[in-house]
Parts: C-alpha cells; structure tokens; sequence
C-alpha cells in the first residue's frame, strides 16, 4: 500500500480511475457523475428547517429536495479522500498565501480566503446555471458525447485561461 503515500499519482492512472467510476455510477445507479446538485440538496436541507412551507412550494427543490444519496457521499469521499492523502504523503502545506499570490495580490490572509470563497461560489452558481459541474457536463457528458458538456467543456477552459492570464499577468519590467 505504498502507492497511499505518493505526493503524486500518474494523470493516466487518475484519469483511466474517473472513468472507471463514471462507468460503474451509470451502471449501478443510472445516474451520471456529478456532484453540484448535492450543494443544492444540502441548502434545501437547510431551509426546511426554517421555511418548511416555502421548500414544499418550490418547484426547484421539491425535484431536487433534500436527500442523502451516491452524490452526496461522493462529495464527503472527496473530502475525506484529499484529507487523508495529504495525512498519509505528508504533503500538507503550511503555507496560506502562495508565493504566486503574494507577489500579485500582497500577503493579507483575509483577502485570500475572501476570494477563494467568491471564486468557489461564482463556480458554483455557474454550475447551477449550466445544470451541472465539472463532473456532471466535463466528466459524464463528455463522455456520453452530449454538445453542451463539450461546449461548456471548452468554454470552462477558455475562461479558466483568460482568468488566469488576467490575474496573474507579467508586470512590465518583471520577468
């Protein structure tokens, strides 16, 4: 069990492992791989425990209400996954600026946890907005050749470099 204390697996490997899932999830639950539908269900969770009566008249969370199924224990192996490589590697960063960040943004903690969250909200919210994730459209539609997964494959490239470069630019003079 050696290969559980890698730093680092082969893409290939990882790659060849997602699409084996993607296959078995299709198989045993006939259900695509995806996970931002979860988030959904856990907000709804939530707000039926103050607005019971506002949950059971919308048409949105009455199809995607509160449940714990596949998906969302999917979400919590992926937490639990990344948790205990990093335990079992000792690959556990310590730092909570990166280098990258610092030079661009400066070293303020707060500004960086701030735009990690709008950043993983906005995802989030576009993943909503184009009914489904990275896994859902990028992972299980490409694979099941559907236009929009590659057209939202593509797009979520696009933007991923464009934001990139425009974040991260060279400064004039700094090379």
């Amino acid at each position: 069990m050696k290969w559980l204390t890698m730093k680092s697996w082969s893409p290939y490997v990882i790659g060849a492992g997602i699409g084996l899932l993607t296959w078995f999830t299709l198989l045993t639950v006939d259900t695509p791989l995806g996970v931002s539908t979860t988030f959904v269900r856990a907000v709804g969770s939530l707000e039926k425990s103050v607005a019971p009566d506002h949950v059971a008249q919308n048409p949105y969370l009455s199809k995607h209400g509160p449940k714990l199924d596949w998906q969302a224990l999917l979400v919590l192996g992926v937490f639990l996954g990344a948790f205990l490589s990093a335990w079992w590697s000792g690959d556990r960063s310590k730092e909570k600026v990166p280098a990258l960040w610092e030079r661009r943004f400066g070293p303020g903690v707060a500004r960086r946890y701030v735009a990690a969250f709008v950043g993983g909200f906005l995802i989030l919210f576009g993943a909503r907005l184009a009914d489904g994730c990275t896994s859902g459209h990028g992972i299980s539609g490409s694979l099941q050749l559907a236009l929009s997964s590659w057209t939202f494959f593509i797009a979520l490239f696009a933007a991923g470099v464009a934001t990139a470069f425009a974040l991260f630019r060279k400064e004039r003079g700094n090379v």
